[in-house]
C-alpha cells in the first residue's frame, strides 16, 4: 500500500519545485500563475537506510521499496469554490489522496509574482483552507438536498444519513475543516466514502528562499501548524530540485557540505508517515520488499494486502525485528538464537518487522 499526498496551495508558492525537488520529475514551471492545469504525477521510492542493510544481511539484490504518489494540484486562488481561477477543476484530484501537503510561501522574491501581491503566509493559508471548507460544503449540501427528496418519502437510510451530514455540515458553515471535528465511525465512513478534503490530514510545507528566512513568516506558519495539530517541515524548494538532480554519492556528500543530514523527500516521509500513522515491514521469501502499513495491522491483514490467498490461506507468519536480525548477522543465526518467532494471525505487524509468510493455496 503506497500513500498519495496531494500538494495544495497559492500559484506561484513554489508548489512545482517542490514537487519537482521531491519527485525528480522536471513538471513545467513559470513565474505565472496556472502554469500546473493538469496535475503533475509521480510514484517514487520511500528512502529507506534499513532496506539495504537488510538486502546485505540476507544476501538479496535488487531490493524493491515501498513508494509514495505525489500529485502537485493547480493553484488556489480566493474564490476557487465559485469559479475563480481554474474554479473547482482540481477537486476530483485531491479527494481521492491519503493527505494534502500545503506549501506555503515563506521568502520574499521580485521575479516571482504573488497573486495576492504580498507574501502572507497567514493570510495565505487561510485563502486556501476557506476555499476546501467552502468546496466540502457546497459538496455535503449538495448530498443532503438529495438525501431529503428520500427522506420525504419515508426513507429510513436517507433520514439516518442526513442526521450524520447535520454536524458535519453545520461544522463547516462556521467556517471549521472537518478535521478539528471529532466524527464518530459511521460520520468517518461518509467522509471516506466523499473524500472530504478537510478531513485529510495535513503537512504544511515552508518553502524558505535561498537567502535568510524570514523569521516573522516561520513563526507564523509554526504557530498556525501547532494550533492544529497539524505537521510541518521547512524546505528550500531551489535547493532540494538541485540535490534531487544528483547520484546518490553526489547527494550525500551535498548534503554534508550544505550541512543538511537529509534531504527534503526524507523529511517529509517521516513527516506523513508520523501523520498518517504508517510503518514498514518486509517480505523476503523471494525477492526482498518494502511495504506500507497502517499502524494496528494483523499478520492476516497485512498478508491479503500482498495477495487475497496469503489472507484466506493464512498458517501463520514467521517474523523477526529489523534490531534482532542486524545483531544476528542472519536469519539462519536468528533462529538459532531464538530470535526469529512464529506468529499467528491476530499478532500486530511492527514497524521494521522482516515477515514469511506460510499458507494454504
Amino acid at each position: 500500500m503506497a500513500f498519495t499526498s496531494g500538494i495544495i496551495g497559492l500559484p506561484n508558492v513554489g508548489k512545482t519545485t517542490i514537487f519537482n525537488a521531491l519527485s525528480g520529475a522536471g513538471a513545467h514551471m513559470a513565474s505565472y500563475p496556472f502554469t500546473t492545469i493538469e496535475p503533475n504525477r509521480a510514484v517514487v521510492p520511500v528512502p529507506d537506510p534499513r532496506l539495504a542493510a537488510i538486502a546485505k544481511i540476507l544476501h538479496k539484490s535488487n531490493p524493491i521499496p515501498t513508494t509514495t504518489e505525489l500529485i502537485d494540484i493547480a493553484g488556489l486562488v480566493k474564490g476557487a469554490s465559485r469559479g475563480e481561477g481554474l474554479g473547482n477543476a482540481f477537486l476530483g484530484h485531491i479527494r481521492s489522496v491519503d493527505a494534502l501537503i500545503h506549501v506555503v510561501r515563506c521568502f520574499e522574491n521580485e521575479d516571482a509574482q504573488h497573486v495576492m501581491g504580498s507574501v502572507d503566509p497567514a493570510r495565505d493559508v487561510d485563502v486556501v483552507t476557506t476555499e476546501l471548507v467552502l468546496a466540502d460544503y457546497e459538496h455535503l449540501a449538495r448530498e443532503n438536498e438529495k438525501l431529503a427528496k428520500r427522506a420525504r418519502i419515508g426513507d429510513k437510510d436517507a433520514i439516518s444519513r442526513m442526521e450524520l451530514l447535520e454536524p458535519m455540515i453545520r461544522h463547516l458553515s462556521a467556517g471549521n475543516c472537518l478535521r478539528a471535528l471529532e466524527l464518530s465511525a459511521p460520520m468517518r465512513e461518509i467522509e471516506r466514502e466523499h473524500g472530504l478534503i478537510t478531513a485529510k490530514p495535513i503537512l504544511y510545507v515552508a518553502n524558505l528562499g535561498e537567502t535568510a528566512p524570514v523569521p516573522s513568516m516561520l513563526e507564523t506558519l509554526r504557530a498556525r501548524a501547532s494550533s492544529e495539530g497539524a505537521g510541518l517541515i521547512e524546505i528550500v524548494g531551489k535547493l532540494e530540485e538541485e540535490i534531487a538532480e544528483l547520484g546518490s554519492s553526489e547527494k550525500d556528500e551535498y548534503l554534508h557540505a550544505m550541512g543538511l543530514e537529509r534531504s527534503g523527500l526524507d523529511s517529509l516521509v517521516e513527516a506523513a508517515y508520523r501523520l498518517l500513522g504508517l510503518i514498514t515491514y518486509y517480505t523476503a521469501t523471494t525477492d526482498l520488499q518494502a511495504w506500507t502499513l497502517p499502524v494496528g495491522t494483523t499478520a492476516r491483514e497485512a498478508a491479503g494486502r500482498i495477495h487475497t490467498d496469503f489472507e484466506r490461506g493464512f498458517i501463520r507468519a514467521e517474523v523477526v525485528r529489523y534490531a534482532d536480525l542486524v545483531r544476528a548477522g542472519g536469519e539462519a543465526e536468528a533462529r538459532l538464537k531464538g530470535l526469529l518467532r512464529a506468529e499467528g494471525r491476530d499478532y500486530v505487524i511492527a514497524d521494521g518487522d522482516i515477515v514469511h509468510y506460510l499458507f494454504n493455496v
